[in-house]
Protein backbone atom coordinates (compact mmCIF):
# COMPACT_ATOMS: atom_id res chain seq x y z
CA UNK A 1 0.00 0.00 0.00
CA UNK A 2 1.95 2.96 -1.00
CA UNK A 3 0.57 4.61 -4.19
CA UNK A 4 -3.24 4.90 -2.36
CA UNK A 5 -3.02 8.17 -2.25
CA UNK A 6 -2.86 8.43 -5.88
CA UNK A 7 -6.03 6.70 -6.30
CA UNK A 8 -9.66 8.55 -7.29
CA UNK A 9 -12.38 8.28 -4.89
CA UNK A 10 -13.98 5.56 -6.96
CA UNK A 11 -10.81 3.53 -7.46
CA UNK A 12 -10.81 3.74 -3.45
CA UNK A 13 -14.62 2.73 -2.72
CA UNK A 14 -13.71 -0.44 -5.25
CA UNK A 15 -10.90 -1.02 -3.59
CA UNK A 16 -12.62 -0.96 0.21
CA UNK A 17 -15.86 -2.61 -1.09
CA UNK A 18 -13.29 -5.88 -2.85
CA UNK A 19 -11.82 -5.95 1.16
CA UNK A 20 -8.38 -4.94 -0.62
CA UNK A 21 -7.85 -3.29 2.56
CA UNK A 22 -10.28 -1.13 5.16
CA UNK A 23 -10.95 2.03 6.00
CA UNK A 24 -8.93 1.87 9.26
CA UNK A 25 -6.10 1.11 6.88
CA UNK A 26 -6.77 3.50 4.28
CA UNK A 27 -7.25 6.09 7.45
CA UNK A 28 -3.73 5.16 8.86
CA UNK A 29 -1.69 5.66 5.30
CA UNK A 30 -3.38 9.41 5.32
CA UNK A 31 -3.02 10.14 9.24
CA UNK A 32 0.43 8.75 8.29
CA UNK A 33 1.03 10.95 5.31
CA UNK A 34 0.12 14.14 7.46
CA UNK A 35 2.48 13.80 10.05
CA UNK A 36 5.20 13.02 7.69
CA UNK A 37 4.58 15.26 5.16
CA UNK A 38 2.22 18.40 6.90
CA UNK A 39 5.75 20.16 8.71
CA UNK A 40 7.05 21.54 5.76
CA UNK A 41 3.23 22.82 4.20
CA UNK A 42 1.47 23.81 7.51
CA UNK A 43 -1.38 22.58 5.79
CA UNK A 44 -3.77 21.03 8.61
CA UNK A 45 -4.35 22.98 11.74
CA UNK A 46 -5.86 20.18 13.85
CA UNK A 47 -5.39 16.36 13.35
CA UNK A 48 -8.21 14.30 14.76
CA UNK A 49 -6.15 10.89 14.88
CA UNK A 50 -8.82 9.58 17.35
CA UNK A 51 -12.01 10.35 16.15
CA UNK A 52 -10.74 9.62 12.25
CA UNK A 53 -10.04 5.93 13.40
CA UNK A 54 -13.11 5.52 14.95
CA UNK A 55 -15.02 6.64 12.20
CA UNK A 56 -12.74 4.39 10.11
CA UNK A 57 -14.10 1.19 12.33
CA UNK A 58 -17.75 2.11 11.86
CA UNK A 59 -17.07 2.51 8.04
CA UNK A 60 -15.31 -0.82 7.52
CA UNK A 61 -18.53 -2.30 9.43
CA UNK A 62 -20.88 -0.62 6.48
CA UNK A 63 -18.83 -2.09 4.31
CA UNK A 64 -18.86 -5.42 5.36
CA UNK A 65 -22.54 -5.19 6.18
CA UNK A 66 -23.37 -4.33 2.63
CA UNK A 67 -24.48 -0.93 4.11
CA UNK A 68 -21.65 1.12 1.88
CA UNK A 69 -21.85 4.14 -0.40
CA UNK A 70 -19.54 5.12 -2.52
CA UNK A 71 -18.00 8.00 0.20
CA UNK A 72 -18.00 4.87 3.16
CA UNK A 73 -14.70 5.36 4.09
CA UNK A 74 -13.14 7.55 2.22
CA UNK A 75 -10.55 10.05 4.71
CA UNK A 76 -11.26 13.96 4.17
CA UNK A 77 -10.33 16.84 5.63
CA UNK A 78 -12.64 20.33 6.57
CA UNK A 79 -11.61 23.72 6.43
CA UNK A 80 -11.34 25.22 9.81
CA UNK A 81 -14.46 27.36 9.04
CA UNK A 82 -17.01 24.65 9.28
CA UNK A 83 -18.08 23.57 12.95
CA UNK A 84 -17.33 19.99 13.89
CA UNK A 85 -18.45 18.80 17.27
CA UNK A 86 -15.94 18.26 20.12
CA UNK A 87 -13.41 19.62 17.81
CA UNK A 88 -11.51 22.51 17.47
CA UNK A 89 -12.85 25.11 14.93
CA UNK A 90 -10.80 28.42 15.00
CA UNK A 91 -11.46 30.05 11.49
CA UNK A 92 -7.95 31.04 10.90
CA UNK A 93 -8.32 33.40 14.37
CA UNK A 94 -6.74 34.14 17.91
CA UNK A 95 -10.32 35.03 18.30
CA UNK A 96 -11.85 31.34 18.08
CA UNK A 97 -8.59 29.45 19.04
CA UNK A 98 -10.11 28.13 22.08
CA UNK A 99 -13.83 27.35 20.27
CA UNK A 100 -14.46 23.52 20.96
CA UNK A 101 -17.67 23.33 18.80
CA UNK A 102 -20.86 21.77 20.21
CA UNK A 103 -22.06 20.76 17.02
CA UNK A 104 -21.67 19.67 13.34
CA UNK A 105 -22.29 22.22 9.96
CA UNK A 106 -24.70 20.80 8.02
CA UNK A 107 -21.47 20.00 5.91
CA UNK A 108 -20.40 18.12 8.01
CA UNK A 109 -23.14 16.05 9.10
CA UNK A 110 -23.96 14.92 5.34
CA UNK A 111 -20.72 14.23 5.05
CA UNK A 112 -20.54 11.86 7.91
CA UNK A 113 -24.05 10.22 7.39
CA UNK A 114 -22.44 9.65 3.68
CA UNK A 115 -19.91 7.64 5.42
CA UNK A 116 -16.53 10.36 5.01
CA UNK A 117 -13.83 9.76 7.64
CA UNK A 118 -12.69 13.43 8.76
CA UNK A 119 -8.92 13.33 9.33
CA UNK A 120 -8.71 16.98 10.83
CA UNK A 121 -9.26 20.34 10.03
CA UNK A 122 -7.03 22.28 7.49
CA UNK A 123 -5.43 25.95 8.07
CA UNK A 124 -7.18 29.25 6.22
CA UNK A 125 -7.37 32.90 6.05
CA UNK A 126 -8.37 34.63 9.23
CA UNK A 127 -12.56 34.50 9.54
CA UNK A 128 -11.81 33.42 5.35
CA UNK A 129 -10.66 36.84 4.38
CA UNK A 130 -7.06 36.34 2.10
CA UNK A 131 -6.11 35.43 -0.98
CA UNK A 132 -2.95 34.10 0.16
CA UNK A 133 -3.48 32.01 3.01
CA UNK A 134 -0.96 34.57 5.07
CA UNK A 135 -3.52 36.22 7.20
CA UNK A 136 -3.91 32.61 9.16
CA UNK A 137 -3.46 33.02 13.05
CA UNK A 138 -1.35 29.57 12.43
CA UNK A 139 0.96 30.83 10.06
CA UNK A 140 1.28 30.65 6.25
CA UNK A 141 0.31 27.80 4.53
CA UNK A 142 3.18 26.94 1.84
CA UNK A 143 2.20 25.85 -1.75
CA UNK A 144 3.53 22.08 -2.16
CA UNK A 145 4.55 23.36 -5.60
CA UNK A 146 7.24 25.54 -4.24
CA UNK A 147 6.87 26.36 -0.66
CA UNK A 148 8.57 29.44 -1.05
CA UNK A 149 5.07 30.57 -2.85
CA UNK A 150 1.94 31.04 -1.69
CA UNK A 151 -1.21 28.18 -1.97
CA UNK A 152 -4.22 30.70 -2.68
CA UNK A 153 -6.83 31.80 -0.30
CA UNK A 154 -8.79 31.63 1.85
CA UNK A 155 -9.06 27.72 1.76
CA UNK A 156 -4.71 27.70 0.90
CA UNK A 157 -4.68 24.65 3.66
CA UNK A 158 -7.54 22.67 1.70
CA UNK A 159 -6.14 22.77 -2.03
CA UNK A 160 -2.10 22.32 -0.49
CA UNK A 161 -3.47 19.42 1.47
CA UNK A 162 -5.48 18.13 -1.50
CA UNK A 163 -2.37 18.86 -4.22
CA UNK A 164 0.13 17.09 -1.86
CA UNK A 165 -1.98 13.83 -1.68
CA UNK A 166 -2.16 14.46 2.06
CA UNK A 167 -5.62 13.23 1.89
CA UNK A 168 -8.65 12.21 -0.91
CA UNK A 169 -10.33 15.47 -1.11
CA UNK A 170 -11.42 18.45 1.03
CA UNK A 171 -13.94 21.04 1.27
CA UNK A 172 -13.72 24.59 1.17
CA UNK A 173 -15.79 27.66 1.42
CA UNK A 174 -16.21 30.37 -1.53
CA UNK A 175 -16.80 34.06 -0.67
CA UNK A 176 -15.24 35.44 -3.64
CA UNK A 177 -12.98 32.99 -5.10
CA UNK A 178 -11.61 31.21 -2.06
CA UNK A 179 -12.11 27.79 -3.38
CA UNK A 180 -11.45 28.42 -7.02
CA UNK A 181 -8.47 30.81 -6.57
CA UNK A 182 -6.08 28.41 -4.22
CA UNK A 183 -7.62 25.25 -6.27
CA UNK A 184 -6.00 26.99 -9.33
CA UNK A 185 -2.65 28.08 -7.85
CA UNK A 186 -2.20 24.71 -6.77
CA UNK A 187 -3.41 22.50 -9.38
CA UNK A 188 -6.32 20.77 -7.80
CA UNK A 189 -10.37 20.73 -9.07
CA UNK A 190 -12.37 23.25 -6.82
CA UNK A 191 -15.91 23.48 -7.34
CA UNK A 192 -17.92 26.86 -5.98
CA UNK A 193 -21.90 26.06 -6.26
CA UNK A 194 -24.88 28.34 -7.15
CA UNK A 195 -25.76 30.47 -3.98
CA UNK A 196 -28.03 28.23 -1.92
CA UNK A 197 -27.34 24.77 -3.22
CA UNK A 198 -25.20 24.20 -0.30
CA UNK A 199 -26.39 24.81 3.26
CA UNK A 200 -24.21 27.31 5.21
CA UNK A 201 -25.64 26.29 8.67
CA UNK A 202 -22.81 25.72 10.76
CA UNK A 203 -20.04 27.60 8.66
CA UNK A 204 -18.72 30.65 10.42
CA UNK A 205 -20.22 33.34 8.31
CA UNK A 206 -17.96 36.03 6.99
CA UNK A 207 -20.64 37.52 4.17
CA UNK A 208 -23.69 35.65 4.28
CA UNK A 209 -25.05 36.87 1.13
CA UNK A 210 -21.75 35.65 -1.14
CA UNK A 211 -20.46 32.56 1.45
CA UNK A 212 -21.21 28.76 -0.56
CA UNK A 213 -19.27 25.97 0.64
CA UNK A 214 -17.75 23.52 -2.11
CA UNK A 215 -15.66 20.47 -2.67
CA UNK A 216 -11.50 20.69 -3.17
CA UNK A 217 -10.50 17.35 -5.04
CA UNK A 218 -7.93 16.01 -7.54
CA UNK A 219 -10.40 16.10 -10.08
CA UNK A 220 -13.76 16.82 -11.53
CA UNK A 221 -14.96 13.28 -11.06
CA UNK A 222 -14.67 13.06 -7.53
CA UNK A 223 -16.25 16.64 -7.00
CA UNK A 224 -19.12 15.37 -8.36
CA UNK A 225 -19.18 12.47 -5.50
CA UNK A 226 -18.61 15.20 -2.67
CA UNK A 227 -21.33 17.54 -4.08
CA UNK A 228 -23.98 15.27 -4.27
CA UNK A 229 -23.80 14.35 -0.63
CA UNK A 230 -22.51 18.04 0.13
CA UNK A 231 -25.77 19.62 -2.00
CA UNK A 232 -29.78 19.40 -0.65
CA UNK A 233 -32.06 21.69 1.16
CA UNK A 234 -31.70 22.85 4.82
CA UNK A 235 -34.33 24.17 7.17
CA UNK A 236 -31.44 25.55 9.51
CA UNK A 237 -30.36 27.88 6.65
CA UNK A 238 -32.96 30.29 5.22
CA UNK A 239 -30.99 30.92 2.27
CA UNK A 240 -30.78 27.00 1.30
CA UNK A 241 -32.60 26.59 -2.12
CA UNK A 242 -35.51 23.25 -1.56
CA UNK A 243 -34.65 22.15 -4.83
CA UNK A 244 -34.01 18.03 -5.56
CA UNK A 245 -30.21 17.35 -6.14
CA UNK A 246 -29.34 16.26 -9.11
CA UNK A 247 -26.79 13.20 -9.95
CA UNK A 248 -23.93 14.87 -10.64
CA UNK A 249 -22.15 10.85 -11.49
CA UNK A 250 -24.59 10.10 -13.16
CA UNK A 251 -24.27 13.57 -15.70
CA UNK A 252 -20.19 13.01 -15.79
CA UNK A 253 -19.81 10.82 -18.92
CA UNK A 254 -22.53 13.11 -21.38
CA UNK A 255 -21.10 14.26 -24.61
CA UNK A 256 -20.28 17.66 -25.21
CA UNK A 257 -19.76 17.78 -28.65
CA UNK A 258 -22.00 21.02 -29.60
CA UNK A 259 -21.94 22.92 -26.32
CA UNK A 260 -21.66 26.32 -27.00
CA UNK A 261 -18.84 28.05 -24.60
CA UNK A 262 -18.66 31.79 -24.23
CA UNK A 263 -14.88 33.11 -23.93
CA UNK A 264 -15.22 36.02 -21.77
CA UNK A 265 -13.41 38.61 -23.52
CA UNK A 266 -13.16 40.80 -20.32
CA UNK A 267 -11.05 38.11 -18.66
CA UNK A 268 -8.32 37.69 -21.95
CA UNK A 269 -7.45 41.79 -21.74
CA UNK A 270 -4.43 43.33 -20.09
CA UNK A 271 -3.25 42.10 -16.64
CA UNK A 272 -3.85 38.31 -17.44
CA UNK A 273 0.13 36.55 -17.40
CA UNK A 274 1.24 35.62 -20.75
CA UNK A 275 2.15 32.31 -20.01
CA UNK A 276 -1.46 31.36 -18.29
CA UNK A 277 -2.76 33.39 -21.42
CA UNK A 278 -1.57 30.20 -23.56
CA UNK A 279 -1.89 27.66 -20.72
CA UNK A 280 -5.92 28.80 -21.65
CA UNK A 281 -5.35 28.26 -25.81
CA UNK A 282 -4.28 24.86 -25.37
CA UNK A 283 -7.32 24.14 -23.28
CA UNK A 284 -9.17 26.16 -25.38
CA UNK A 285 -7.81 23.95 -27.85
CA UNK A 286 -8.46 20.48 -26.36
CA UNK A 287 -12.29 21.72 -25.76
CA UNK A 288 -12.48 22.54 -29.68
CA UNK A 289 -11.08 18.80 -30.15
CA UNK A 290 -14.09 17.68 -27.84
CA UNK A 291 -16.49 19.08 -30.43
CA UNK A 292 -17.04 22.16 -28.10
CA UNK A 293 -18.13 25.44 -29.62
CA UNK A 294 -16.47 28.11 -28.49
CA UNK A 295 -17.69 31.70 -28.92
CA UNK A 296 -16.54 35.13 -28.23
CA UNK A 297 -18.55 36.64 -25.61
CA UNK A 298 -18.49 39.79 -23.53
CA UNK A 299 -19.22 40.20 -19.90
CA UNK A 300 -19.02 44.26 -19.91
CA UNK A 301 -19.87 45.39 -16.12
CA UNK A 302 -17.37 42.47 -14.98
CA UNK A 303 -14.70 44.90 -14.42
CA UNK A 304 -16.96 46.70 -11.67
CA UNK A 305 -16.60 43.39 -9.66
CA UNK A 306 -13.91 43.92 -7.62
CA UNK A 307 -15.45 47.75 -6.44
CA UNK A 308 -18.72 46.20 -5.87
CA UNK A 309 -17.09 43.37 -3.87
CA UNK A 310 -15.00 45.37 -1.36
CA UNK A 311 -18.08 46.87 -0.78
CA UNK A 312 -20.53 44.09 -0.04
CA UNK A 313 -18.30 41.76 1.81
CA UNK A 314 -16.71 44.18 4.33
CA UNK A 315 -20.02 45.29 4.84
CA UNK A 316 -21.37 41.71 6.04
CA UNK A 317 -18.55 41.03 7.58
CA UNK A 318 -18.47 43.86 9.94
CA UNK A 319 -22.15 43.13 10.89
CA UNK A 320 -21.10 39.24 10.87
CA UNK A 321 -17.97 39.71 13.32
CA UNK A 322 -19.91 41.77 16.22
CA UNK A 323 -21.03 38.80 17.62
CA UNK A 324 -17.29 38.20 18.54
CA UNK A 325 -17.08 40.09 21.54
CA UNK A 326 -15.36 38.56 24.28
CA UNK A 327 -17.91 37.41 26.21
CA UNK A 328 -19.91 34.39 25.16
CA UNK A 329 -17.18 32.63 23.57
CA UNK A 330 -14.04 33.13 22.26
CA UNK A 331 -10.92 35.19 23.09
CA UNK A 332 -11.71 37.20 26.33
CA UNK A 333 -8.60 39.73 27.30
CA UNK A 334 -7.30 39.48 30.86
CA UNK A 335 -8.87 41.56 33.41
CA UNK A 336 -10.82 44.15 32.07
CA UNK A 337 -11.86 46.97 34.42
CA UNK A 338 -15.25 47.69 32.79
CA UNK A 339 -17.27 46.52 29.81
CA UNK A 340 -16.05 48.91 27.37
CA UNK A 341 -12.50 47.57 28.05
CA UNK A 342 -13.60 43.98 27.82
CA UNK A 343 -14.93 44.95 23.95
CA UNK A 344 -11.85 46.62 23.11
CA UNK A 345 -9.16 44.17 24.48
CA UNK A 346 -10.60 41.46 23.42
CA UNK A 347 -11.40 42.24 19.91
CA UNK A 348 -8.31 44.30 19.55
CA UNK A 349 -6.46 40.54 20.87
CA UNK A 350 -8.36 38.05 18.94
CA UNK A 351 -8.77 39.82 15.34
CA UNK A 352 -5.40 39.99 13.09
CA UNK A 353 -5.10 42.92 10.69
CA UNK A 354 -6.50 41.96 7.59
CA UNK A 355 -10.08 41.14 9.63
CA UNK A 356 -9.96 45.17 11.42
CA UNK A 357 -9.10 46.16 7.87
CA UNK A 358 -12.47 44.65 5.78
CA UNK A 359 -14.86 45.56 9.88
CA UNK A 360 -13.48 49.20 9.71
CA UNK A 361 -14.42 49.63 5.51
CA UNK A 362 -17.56 48.15 6.13
CA UNK A 363 -18.47 49.78 9.36
CA UNK A 364 -17.66 53.13 7.11
CA UNK A 365 -19.80 51.88 4.00
CA UNK A 366 -23.66 51.24 6.66
CA UNK A 367 -22.69 54.34 8.46
CA UNK A 368 -24.83 56.84 8.51
CA UNK A 369 -24.54 59.12 5.63
CA UNK A 370 -22.45 56.57 3.60
CA UNK A 371 -25.22 53.83 3.39
CA UNK A 372 -26.96 55.13 0.43
CA UNK A 373 -23.33 56.13 -1.74
CA UNK A 374 -21.45 52.99 -0.86
CA UNK A 375 -23.61 49.60 0.71
CA UNK A 376 -26.56 50.77 -1.77
CA UNK A 377 -24.92 51.60 -4.64
CA UNK A 378 -22.68 48.38 -4.98
CA UNK A 379 -25.85 46.33 -4.35
CA UNK A 380 -27.09 47.98 -7.52
CA UNK A 381 -24.00 47.53 -9.68
CA UNK A 382 -24.32 43.40 -8.16
CA UNK A 383 -27.57 43.64 -9.72
CA UNK A 384 -26.01 44.51 -12.99
CA UNK A 385 -23.60 42.51 -13.34
CA UNK A 386 -26.00 39.51 -12.30
CA UNK A 387 -28.38 40.40 -15.57
CA UNK A 388 -24.91 40.65 -17.84
CA UNK A 389 -24.51 36.56 -16.96
CA UNK A 390 -28.44 36.62 -17.58
CA UNK A 391 -27.90 38.00 -20.74
CA UNK A 392 -24.69 35.90 -21.59
CA UNK A 393 -26.55 32.37 -20.58
CA UNK A 394 -29.14 32.92 -23.17
CA UNK A 395 -26.54 32.67 -25.90
CA UNK A 396 -24.07 30.05 -24.61
CA UNK A 397 -24.07 26.96 -22.28
CA UNK A 398 -20.96 27.39 -20.33
CA UNK A 399 -18.70 30.22 -19.80
CA UNK A 400 -14.42 29.99 -19.48
CA UNK A 401 -11.90 32.07 -18.74
CA UNK A 402 -8.86 32.02 -16.26
CA UNK A 403 -9.38 31.50 -12.62
CA UNK A 404 -6.27 33.86 -11.60
CA UNK A 405 -4.59 36.07 -13.54
CA UNK A 406 -1.04 34.50 -12.73
CA UNK A 407 0.51 32.03 -10.84
CA UNK A 408 1.26 31.18 -7.30
CA UNK A 409 3.29 34.67 -6.17
CA UNK A 410 5.53 34.36 -3.49
CA UNK A 411 5.11 34.27 0.72
CA UNK A 412 5.24 37.90 1.57
CA UNK A 413 5.07 39.74 -1.69
CA UNK A 414 1.67 41.52 -1.67
CA UNK A 415 1.54 41.39 2.18
CA UNK A 416 2.06 45.20 2.17
CA UNK A 417 -0.16 45.49 -0.79
CA UNK A 418 -4.11 44.93 -0.19
CA UNK A 419 -4.92 46.32 -3.49
CA UNK A 420 -3.17 44.06 -5.62
CA UNK A 421 -4.32 40.99 -2.99
CA UNK A 422 -7.44 41.85 -3.46
CA UNK A 423 -6.85 41.83 -7.73
CA UNK A 424 -5.99 38.35 -7.39
CA UNK A 425 -9.75 37.40 -7.32
CA UNK A 426 -10.70 39.64 -10.43
CA UNK A 427 -11.45 36.69 -12.32
CA UNK A 428 -13.20 34.98 -9.39
CA UNK A 429 -15.42 37.98 -7.45
CA UNK A 430 -18.27 38.59 -10.42
CA UNK A 431 -19.79 35.06 -10.13
CA UNK A 432 -19.76 35.58 -6.34
CA UNK A 433 -22.28 38.35 -6.79
CA UNK A 434 -24.39 37.13 -9.20
CA UNK A 435 -24.25 33.65 -7.01
CA UNK A 436 -23.42 31.44 -9.86
CA UNK A 437 -21.54 28.09 -9.89
CA UNK A 438 -17.61 27.85 -10.84
CA UNK A 439 -15.68 25.48 -11.17
CA UNK A 440 -11.18 25.55 -11.32
CA UNK A 441 -9.28 22.63 -12.46
CA UNK A 442 -5.92 22.45 -13.86
CA UNK A 443 -4.94 23.57 -17.04
CA UNK A 444 -1.41 23.11 -18.79
CA UNK A 445 1.86 24.06 -16.28
CA UNK A 446 3.15 27.99 -16.84
CA UNK A 447 7.11 27.85 -16.18
CA UNK A 448 6.40 24.57 -13.79
CA UNK A 449 3.44 26.21 -11.72
CA UNK A 450 0.03 24.77 -11.85
CA UNK A 451 -2.70 27.48 -13.67
CA UNK A 452 -6.87 27.18 -13.57
CA UNK A 453 -9.05 27.14 -16.19
CA UNK A 454 -12.35 28.56 -14.95
CA UNK A 455 -15.77 26.94 -15.99
CA UNK A 456 -18.96 29.33 -15.23
CA UNK A 457 -22.17 27.37 -15.32
CA UNK A 458 -25.71 28.95 -14.80
CA UNK A 459 -27.83 28.58 -11.50
CA UNK A 460 -28.17 25.00 -10.32
CA UNK A 461 -25.90 23.72 -13.24
CA UNK A 462 -23.00 22.27 -11.24
CA UNK A 463 -23.78 18.95 -12.80
CA UNK A 464 -23.04 20.73 -16.84
CA UNK A 465 -19.57 22.22 -15.59
CA UNK A 466 -18.68 18.95 -14.15
CA UNK A 467 -19.56 16.71 -17.03
CA UNK A 468 -17.30 19.81 -18.81
CA UNK A 469 -14.35 19.38 -16.81
CA UNK A 470 -14.67 15.42 -16.64
CA UNK A 471 -14.30 15.39 -20.20
CA UNK A 472 -11.81 17.34 -20.46
CA UNK A 473 -10.07 15.45 -17.83
CA UNK A 474 -10.28 12.19 -20.07
CA UNK A 475 -8.57 14.02 -22.62
CA UNK A 476 -5.64 15.45 -20.82
CA UNK A 477 -3.67 14.42 -18.15
CA UNK A 478 -3.08 17.83 -16.88
CA UNK A 479 -4.90 17.21 -13.12
CA UNK A 480 -2.57 14.32 -12.82
CA UNK A 481 0.30 16.01 -11.89
CA UNK A 482 1.84 16.56 -8.96
CA UNK A 483 4.27 18.66 -6.82
CA UNK A 484 7.47 16.36 -6.41
CA UNK A 485 7.90 14.35 -3.26
CA UNK A 486 4.52 13.78 -2.82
Amino acid sequence: MTDLHLKSIAQLSADLADGQYSSEELTRYFLERIGRLDASLNSVVTVAEEQALAAARVADQRIQAGNAGPLTGIPILHKDIFCTQGVKTACGSRMLDNFISPYDATVVTRLKDAGVVMLGKTNMDEFAMGSSNETSFYGPVKNPWDRERVPGGSSGGSAAAVAARLAVAATGTDTGGSIRQPAALCGITGLKPTYGRVSRYGMIAFASSLDQAGPMTRSAEDAAYLLAAMAGFDERDSTSVYRPVDDYVAQLDQDVRGMKIGVVREFFEEGLNSGMRAAMEAAMDKLRELGAELVDLSLPNSHHSVAAYYVVAPAECSSNLSRFDGVRFGHRCDNPVDLEDLYKRSRAEGFGSEVKRRIMIGAYALSAGYYDAYYLKAQQVRQVIADDFREAFGKVDVLLGPASPETAFRLGEKADDPVSMYLSDIYTIAVNLAGLPALSMPAPLVDGLPAGLQLIGNYFEEGRILNLAHRLQLASDWHLQMPEGY
